[in-house]
């Protein structure tokens, strides 16, 4: 008799637990339960619909239902999973139970919400859901200003788009400045100046206290530490809750971020069962520290880590680094790991490293400039992270800089690295290499002085 897995979750990590383990074992028997209407769609690609560089929202969808039946999976749309007994094996849905021999758990996050009066008026929302963005969308014609609350990367993107697509925007958070949890001030400031001249008005430090109806149940301002502010909508961008209710209902272990715990093959700590995606906690690869609400990158991987040990095959997930990259108005930031904010907040002693360059040769239409900073350990010169704003090519340095921080590189081994000199695409002095040795430079200074 085939084995029976059970996927719970029809984010990036889900289809790809189901896909994967499906394919690397045709007689296993797939069934995927999502709560939602759709599937295999792209959230990230939301903010960008509504600032009208995507034209329309179908351009967000990955695959098709109907593509994954055809691929073998018994796809429950539109049903919740309610309960999970692991000493019987089963999960309960719509009041009937279902065995499996193998369970994943892919639930994803959810939006943490405002903790404060008038978070329950019609008119906040949340970028998340597809189906909701479209109505939303359709809303945004009528409206003239909006009210973005939250400095996470979302918030920023939103900002810029709404603002982009001729929107009154105000943009609140209580941090002293734009993505103050991942990114240092000095790289912010860009970041601030092309918001502000897309017509952002920026409200930092500045804390919600209310929303206010409009007497319908309907929001028409939000009372700020800063005064209030008269809007037409709210969008809320505060912080990636992991979904672990059903998890921890069913007695599976949580770490102290609140996710799941899983080990390197994604196994959660009871029999037979494994989790991935935000809704699971990993190892940091600098400290060690268990993190989690990562990228959808790192979603598809640690799904197709688990569907690789759920059909018996050897994959590891190994500690992150986490690349990352977005457009921030005008700008492209980027990085990995930490930034000197961070550090100095973990106690992580560093050493920096600072350089300016283009992204091809300086004479070809097009180049941009691209600012790299790198921060190392002080004794070894390993980099340790990463920050980096221009414009073309932030990601692909993220992506490379995180992978040699893996491999143990150094500012010697950077400051020397090949790089291709093709006018259209590089310069012939790679920006990741001039910050290197401006670093190596200034600490023979220092040492000489």
């Amino acid at each position: 008799m085939s084995e029976r897995l059970i996927v719970i979750g029809g984010g990036g990590a889900g289809t790809a637990t189901a896909t994967i383990a499906k394919r690397l074992n045709p007689k296993l028997k797939v069934t995927l339960f999502t709560e939602f209407p759709d599937i295999a769609y792209s959230p990230c690609g939301i903010p960008f619909v509504h600032g009208r560089e995507i034209d329309k929202f179908e351009s967000l969808f990955l695959s098709t239902v109907d593509r994954y039946v055809e691929d073998g999976l018994d796809m429950r749309m539109e049903t919740a999973v309610t309960d999970i007994d692991l000493a019987r094996g089963t999960i309960t849905s719509r009041n009937t139970h279902e065995g499996f021999d193998k369970l994943a758990i892919c639930t994803g996050w959810t939006w943490e919400k405002p903790k404060v009066p008038g978070a329950n008026l019609e008119g906040l929302h949340y970028v998340k859901d597809i189906r909701a963005a479209m109505e939303f969308d359709k809303e945004l014609d009528s409206m003239k200003r909006i009210v973005v609350y939250g400095g996470t990367p979302i918030g920023v993107e939103m900002a810029g788009n709404l603002a982009h697509r001729g929107l009154q925007v105000e943009f609140i958070d209580e941090g002293p400045w734009a993505l103050s949890e991942l990114l240092d001030p000095d790289v912010a400031e860009p970041v601030h100046e092309s918001l502000t001249k897309r017509g952002v008005t920026l409200r930092f430090g500045t804390r919600v206290e209310e929303f206010i109806g409009d007497g319908n149940g309907r929001v028409r301002a939000v009372s700020t530490t800063d005064g209030q502010i008269e809007c037409d909508a709210v969008i809320v961008c505060l912080h990636k809750i992991p979904s672990a209710q059903l998890a921890e209902a069913a007695g599976l272990k949580l770490g102290t971020t609140g996710a799941i715990m899983v080990d390197e093959r994604m196994r959660a700590s009871e029999p037979n069962v494994w989790a991935a995606g935000d809704v699971v906690e990993v190892p940091h690869g600098l400290s060690m520290i268990p993190i989690r609400g990562l990228t959808g990158s790192h979603a598809y991987a640690q799904g197709r880590t688990a569907a690789f040990d759920i059909a018996g095959q050897d994959l590891k997930y190994d500690p992150v680094w986490i690349p990352w990259g977005m457009v921030a108005g005008d700008y492209t930031i980027g990085g990995f790991s930490i930034g000197e904010t961070l550090a100095t907040a973990m106690g992580v002693p560093y050493v920096v490293a600072k350089g300016v360059g283009v992204s091809r040769a300086r004479y070809f239409p097009g180049a941009t400039r691209t600012n790299v900073k790198l921060l190392a350990e002080p004794d070894t010169l390993k980099i340790i992270g990463a920050q980096i704003h221009g414009g073309e090519g932030v990601k692909e340095r993220a992506d490379f800089l995180a992978f040699a921080a893996k491999r143990g590189a150094t500012l010697h081994d950077l400051a020397w690295m090949e790089n291709i000199y093709s006018p259209p695409i590089g310069a012939l002095f790679e920006p990741v290499a001039i910050a290197a040795q401006n670093g190596l430079a200034a600490l023979r200074d220092k040492a000489a002085a």
